[in-house]
């Protein structure tokens, strides 16, 4: 053993690399992307890794390693495990005999999704066990023993972590290479009656899921990461406090036990398998006491599995949290939420924290705001802006697409007029012009979504003889989860070369006739190209094709010439690019920022703007 400093994610992926995980396949999507990475970057010569083209098939590749004996990790993000839900759904009927892992990093807040999802409830929609961190230690443990209740039950199980176990770092205690667990695959034994799925044998496998998870129940009130924390001496003395819980789980765990350093430790409840839930455990902390507080991220899972179990065992304890909004029921918990609400229900006032005071808040400076925008150079500011001009006039639709090219929302671009989920807009654009057949409809969507979630709704568009534009923003990466290879790229996370798969040659496949790959930076050709395909029928695509700024190294940058400058700032008002600012009322471009992509010098009325001159 020794220790290591490592981010969540990292302890996790090196936690199943001890439990002698074999196979690894995911799709990107923050905050779980840096699991499957650290195990492509620490894996033995037997494991193999993937960034499979989505969930989807990212649970499918693993069903098929661990009907073979494999030990098996998927890794995606909670909206990722609406997409690989088929699969799943059918995967807890045939089971697995390999340990196989499924890791949901969920997001509260959300910080960078589009949805708050609790993947607590889909572990007990899909009547699966859940496994629910609370430290960077605790998860790389945790792991390990997921797999081998998964082997040992024959059913995937979810290891559902948080932002801040995923992305939070700690000194972890790790296993040598040569402590590793050695897992060899018997490999796949033909045998129909467990590897197809039917009616009949599903009716069986149900009745043996319901029972197995009723055994778990029992099992998980016994399993040492389930435990209850009794109240201090100064709490117990208090005959009002000593009849007071509080109950919680994941990272909230963390804060809870923070807030109760300060303010006395309540009786508490420990729970790191939110489904089966153990619920002996639960009755045995729920005996003696009047009101329990229920402290968790993101919805009320503990707090309706509590005031469950208080009905069923006739126990008259009044169970509080998000449901009687004791506790906020959306967003993050954070130190502070927690000490207010503990505080609260402790009766208590807030011990004082050392923070400034709001006199002394009120002479600091105001930070700059920030929103979010495209990177200066981004090759998609200038797809966008090109597409605007042309369909200038003329009523149309943007339906955008999750990625950095979302932020084409933002004015003074304002060319996202829908964004749902991966591969939407494509579906969306089609809905639209069936009963709208006056709008011209543009879906915009990237390459590495392209290949993930697209090419069903092209298809479907050309079967159904849509009238629509695609526009497929190509700049050779997937940009917004940190630069992971696609099928397009040529290269895998295995580190092998391979032949790029062609976005245009899939779509002549599908039957498009118009199909033109154009350079966005070359503006007038971006422009003609969209207004010639916007006036043909059917299913046209433009892909505009230029790499990304972070994979590409800038040509130098731009300079705005004082003497032929109009002050006109339409570069400012059209663009919106975080390299032109204004100085002494003046344009000018801050050379740290500017790639030298040239697009300002195109959009320029007087010609004002060239490349800068370096002596």
């Amino acid at each position: 053993m020794h220790k290591e400093f490592l981010m969540g994610n990292e302890a996790i992926a090196l936690g199943a690399l001890a439990a002698g995980v074999r196979l690894v396949a995911g799709y990107p999507g923050t905050p779980s992307t840096e699991v499957l990475e650290t195990v492509a970057k620490h894996r033995l010569p037997e494991t193999y890794v993937e960034w499979s083209i989505n969930e989807k098939t990212a649970m499918e590749v693993g069903a098929g390693a661990a009907y073979g004996g494999a030990r098996v990790l998927v890794t995606m993000k909670q909206v990722g495990l609406n997409v690989a839900a088929d699969p799943l759904m059918c995967l807890e009927y045939i089971g697995v005999k390999g340990g196989m892992v499924v890791l949901v990093a969920d997001d509260p807040g959300p910080i960078s999704s589009q949805t708050e999802q609790d993947t607590r409830h889909f572990s007990r929609f899909a009547k699966l066990p859940c496994f629910d961190p609370s430290t960077v230690q605790e998860a790389y443990e945790m792991v390990q023993e997921a797999f081998e209740y998964s082997e040992k039950y024959g059913t995937p199980v979810f290891f559902r972590s948080t932002t801040r176990v995923s992305h939070g770092y700690a000194s972890v205690e790790v296993k040598d290479r040569e402590e590793y667990r050695q897992v060899v695959p018997e490999g796949f034994v033909k045998d129909t009656k467990r590897w197809v799925i039917f009616p009949r044998l599903s009716y069986q496998a149900h009745i043996n899921i319901e029972a197995r998870n009723e055994k778990l129940s029992k099992v998980f009130s016994g399993y040492g990461r389930n435990f209850i924390i009794p109240a201090d001496a100064q709490v117990s003395s208090d005959s009002v406090l000593c009849r007071r819980g509080v109950a919680t789980g994941g990272f909230s765990f963390t804060y809870v036990n923070e807030a109760m350093a300060e303010l006395g430790q309540l009786r508490e409840l420990k729970v790191s398998t939110p489904h089966p839930f153990p619920e002996d455990l639960a009755v045995e902390f729920l005996q003696g006491l009047d009101e329990v507080l229920c402290v968790e991220e993101l919805d009320p899972v503990l707090e309706r599995e509590l005031t469950y179990i208080c009905g069923k065992h006739h126990l008259p304890v009044k169970i509080l949290g998000k449901l009687t909004h004791d506790v906020k029921n959306s967003g993050e918990n954070t130190r502070d939420s927690v000490m207010d609400n503990l505080a609260a229900f402790m009766g208590k006032a807030r011990p004082q924290s050392g923070a400034l005071t709001a006199e002394e808040l009120s002479d600091m400076p105001e930070l700059p705001v920030r929103p979010p925008v495209l990177c200066a150079g981004c090759p998609h500011r200038a797809s966008f802006y090109a597409v605007k001009q042309a369909m200038k006039g003329r009523k149309t639709i943007f339906c955008g697409d999750i990625g950095c090219y979302t932020m084409g929302n933002a004015m003074p671009l304002d060319m996202v007029d829908t964004c749902l989920c991966m591969g939407a807009g494509l579906g969306i654009a089609q809905g639209v012009n069936h009963m709208e057949p006056d709008t011209s409809c543009f879906a915009f969507v990237g390459d590495s979504t392209f290949f993930a979630a697209a090419i069903p709704s092209v298809i479907n568009a050309v079967y159904n003889q849509a009238e629509m534009t695609l526009i497929v923003l190509d700049n050779s990466t997937t940009a917004m989860t940190g630069h992971q290879p696609h099928p397009g790229t040529g290269r895998t996370m295995m580190g092998d070369v391979v032949n790029k798969v062609s976005i245009e040659g899939i779509l002549r496949g599908i039957g498009l006739e118009f199909v033109e790959t154009v350079n966005p930076l070359d503006l007038q050709a971006s422009i003609d190209t969209v207004k010639k395909a916007a006036g043909l029928p059917g299913v046209k695509a433009i892909i505009f094709k230029y790499p990304c700024i972070a994979i590409e190294k800038p040509e130098g940058c731009m300079a705005v010439d004082s003497s032929k400058c109009i002050n006109c700032r339409k570069c400012i008002r059209e663009l919106g690019c975080p390299a032109l600012i204004i100085r002494d009322n003046q344009v000018v471009i801050d050379e740290t920022l500017c790639t030298g992509c040239g697009l300002c010098s195109q959009v320029c009325p007087v010609q004002a703007i060239g490349g800068a001159s370096h002596e």
